[in-house]
């Protein structure tokens, strides 16, 4: 039984970081996408706000994933 519960929360905590990556992954991809957009015309007010909220989120996970893992 108790073997079984830490197999789980290893499947369920690499299902977790492996979604984490591919959120990242999807966000990068959606700046990159909006920098093209903002080259060729003026951003709307909803892409302008993704656009900084998508930064934003980015740096903010960076800092905290490099402040739990190596308490930098």
């Amino acid at each position: 039984m108790v073997e079984e519960d830490i197999l789980l929360i290893n499947v369920l905590d690499n299902i977790y970081e492996f979604s984490i990556a591919i959120l990242l992954l999807c966000s990068f991809f959606y700046v990159r996408q909006l920098k093209k957009t903002k080259r060729e015309r003026k951003l709307t007010t909803f892409e302008f706000a993704m656009y900084l909220i998508t930064q934003i989120a980015i740096f903010l996970w960076v800092g905290s994933f490099f402040l739990l893992r190596y308490g930098i």
